[in-house]
């Protein structure tokens, strides 16, 4: 007797799930697919959705004393108070200064920022599906109503220095090193939220460059920041580095997202910034040791003590071998578990931080081998949360409860070895 043929339902399913998986010719429409989805949306939510004046307002007023020649940083002030981020911040808003008719155009900034917003989320999705991200995921990387106020209807800065983070992990998967290093000095001039992957950046250049190459990256990007703020520095070096690089910043417990059902009391306390700053410590050299070291195969002390002494810990063949572990799954998760890990001890976020969250999140949450299920329960409290306003003590535990989940199932996921890269991409290796 012939065996029965499956249904055209049973199919449809079939189909459907090899596409989500990956196994299909059609997966690879998935993201193009979504990209145009999210292009009409931003269209819509420019239509229909009141633009929202926060910080935009302050960020001109503050271009205007710039362009009238003013490079004195703690002189530079706007309705929200002194100007506090670094200067490719100022170059920045300056373009689009220029380009907004001294900044009252605000229907051509949201325009302008929508375009950045999908600029963005295609190298987003460029990223996932190279580090061999399924389908199923990718959804999740259009659907946040937070994500689209932050970029769209109020043009935070944050949203620049997003675009500049990913592309930087876009060019350290291709092992562009140098060109991936300045994309994230440049990102790191507009805002310092950037520096929270600054350990993971050291270390993706350490192991796929080498010392000396990863030295020469490293010189690259303090020359570039130098060279940005020159003509501040020139006319006040304490001052610009002072405001630019601001890390004794006091922070308004109304404002704050994360930390809110600690009590203000708490929050505004020295103790309570203390006992963030030493568990992000202990939680990112836990990472360093037993996640980001591990291509390198050697204890941490034969790798600090050579290069305190200005020597690689590497021979020249064993500089190749390990290079080739540094993939684009070990670049991307070893950068986005940083990042995730600074947000989840930051002495607070506010709600524009999100443009370094959300696309973050689903990518850590697929790596640590969470159910699919999971991955989108605890996405879609994670968007709960960030979109209660202003935040509560549930809104603002869940912000921290799936942030610090999190980072455990990635601290526990147990790590798969490393694919070598191919032979032309090591050839690539002094790039």
């Amino acid at each position: 007797m012939a065996s029965k043929e499956p249904g055209i339902v049973s199919q449809v399913v079939t189909l459907a799930f090899d596409v989500a998986n990956g196994r299909s010719a059609l997966s690879k429409l998935v993201p193009p697919c979504l990209l145009l989805v999210d292009a009409v949306l931003c269209a819509l939510v420019i239509w229909k959705i009141p633009y929202t004046e926060i910080d935009w307002k302050a960020y001109m007023e503050q271009i205007a004393q710039y362009v009238a020649g003013e490079h004195d940083y703690p002189s530079i002030k706007g309705g929200t108070g002194p100007l506090v981020y670094p200067a490719a911040h100022v170059y920045t808003y300056t373009a689009l200064y220029n380009l907004t008719d001294k900044g009252t155009n605000i229907f051509l900034a949201q325009e302008i920022f929508s375009v950045l917003y999908l600029a963005t989320l295609a190298l987003v999705m460029a990223c996932y599906w190279k580090a061999k991200v399924p389908p199923y995921v990718f959804p999740l990387l259009i659907l946040s109503k937070r994500l689209h106020s932050v970029f769209i209807l109020r043009c935070f800065n944050d949203c620049f220095a997003t675009f500049f983070l990913w592309l930087a992990i876009f060019l350290f998967q291709r092992r562009q090193w140098t060109a991936a290093s300045l994309v994230y000095s440049w990102g790191l001039g507009i805002k310092m939220s950037l520096l929270l992957v600054l350990p993971a950046v050291g270390i993706v250049l350490l192991l796929g460059r080498g010392f000396s190459g990863s030295l020469k990256c490293a010189i690259a990007m303090a020359q570039l920041q130098i060279v940005m703020a020159s003509p501040f520095l020139q006319e006040n070096a304490r001052g610009y580095a002072s405001k630019a690089f601001e890390l004794t910043r006091q922070f308004f417990f109304k404002w704050t997202v994360n930390w809110r059902f600690v009590g203000e009391d708490i929050f505004l306390s020295r103790p309570f910034s203390l006992a963030l700053l030493a568990m992000h410590a202990l939680v990112l050299t836990g990472f360093i040791i037993n996640k980001w070291l591990k291509p390198a195969e050697k204890p941490l002390l034969a790798i600090i003590v050579p290069i305190l002494q200005f020597s690689s810990p590497f021979s020249p063949q064993e500089e190749l071998v390990v290079a080739s572990h540094v993939n684009p799954e070990y670049v991307t998760t070893t950068i986005l578990s940083a990042n995730v890990i600074g947000l989840l001890f930051a002495r607070t976020l506010h709600y524009q931080f999100y443009s370094y969250l959300a696309w973050s999140t689903p990518y850590l949450l697929w790596r640590s081998g969470a159910h699919p299920v999971i991955q989108y329960g605890l996405w879609a409290l994670q968007e709960w949360a960030w979109n209660v306003f202003p935040s509560t003590p549930i809104s603002s535990g869940v912000v921290v409860g799936v942030l610090a989940i999190t980072v455990a199932l990635i601290a526990f996921q147990k790590d798969k070895s490393a694919a070598p890269v191919s032979d032309s991409a090591r050839e690539r290796k002094k790039v």
